[in-house]
Formats: structure tokens, sequence, C-alpha cells
């Protein structure tokens, strides 16, 4: 069983973390961030984060492991950042931005445009010989992932070639074709 809601979450310097009834608040050089608790106690002592639960229920012993992941990824993110790479693999696949507005060519016959949230930044890489990148960077590890999900989610890759969009580093899982 994992004993990840025990061990303390050290606060780097630049960090500040408030606590207000069910409610704490981290601020940093990035952005700031804010998330609700329950069943659980939150308290700030000699520069580290100390989460303790209030019974030994298991539905309290889950919510302990989990707010913990998620201040820790709060102080994380307002001091260093998240980044998520998608690689568009595929003839003709195209990215390209125009401030907040992503604009993907990925075989269909019109262009995808997409309107991001502020709090993400949009850069987008394209080499001559390689596939393009769209690198998505952010405080806030949540927002981050849930649009980089939805822009995989317009073509997700296949398993016969691999066009598609994919994470960068991501292993797919390849079929064989029809045997002749």
């Amino acid at each position: 069983m994992s004993r990840i809601g025990n061990s303390p979450i050290v606060i780097p310097e630049g960090v500040t973390v408030d606590i207000k009834e069910d409610e704490v608040t981290v601020k940093g050089k990035l952005g700031e961030l804010k998330q609700t608790f329950s069943d659980v106690t939150v308290k700030v002592e000699e520069g580290n984060v100390i989460v303790e639960r209030s019974s030994e229920i298991k539905n309290v012993k889950a919510k302990h492991g989990l707010y913990r992941s998620l201040i820790n990824n709060m102080i994380e993110g307002v001091s260093n950042g998240f980044t998520k790479q998608l690689e568009l693999v595929g003839v003709g696949y195209r990215a390209s931005n125009q401030g907040q507005k992503l604009d993907l060519a990925v075989g269909f016959s019109h262009n995808i445009v997409i309107d991001l949230a502020p709090e993400v930044k949009i850069e987008t890489i394209s080499e001559k010989g390689k596939n393009p990148i769209v690198k998505l960077t952010s405080y806030d590890k949540q927002l981050v992932g849930q649009v980089a999900a939805k822009i995989r989610s317009f073509r997700k890759p296949e398993p016969y070639k691999g066009k598609g969009i994919k994470f960068v580093g991501e292993q797919l899982r390849r079929k064989a074709g029809k045997s002749a």
C-alpha cells in the first residue's frame, strides 16, 4: 500500500502556501493555484507542507494521498511549470499557431482551429524532414494534460501505420497488416 500521503512536501524559495479553512492557495513566479480539500488537515511547518488524515476509513486514506499529490503538483507547477509535447505523424500533417489559436491540418477536408486557454503557452516546431511538434507549457498540470488530450483526440494514432497525433515518447502498439 502506498504511503505517499505521509511524506512532507518541501516548499521551494519564491513559493508561498496559504491555508484558509478548506482551501489551499499556492503562489509562485509562474502563477497562482487554488485547491479545496476535505477529510484531511493541511498545515505548514518549518518550510514543509504536511497533510494528515482525520480517520482510518478507506475513502479518507485515498483522499490523503490524492490531496498530497495535488498540492505537490501545485507547488511544482508554480515554481517550474509543466510541459507536454505532441507529435503529428503523417504525410501532410501540419501545425501552426497565431497567438493562442492552434491551426491543425491532420488529413480532414478542413483545418481544425482551437482557441486555447490563456494559461497555456503554445509553441509549434516544424523542421524539414521531421514530424511537426506542438509544445504546450503551463503551471497547471491538469489543464496542460486536458488540452493535450483534447488535441490528441482529433486524430488518435492508428495501430497499422502509426499515423495521427501522439505524445512525444509514446510507445504505440503496432499491428501486422494483411498477410499475403
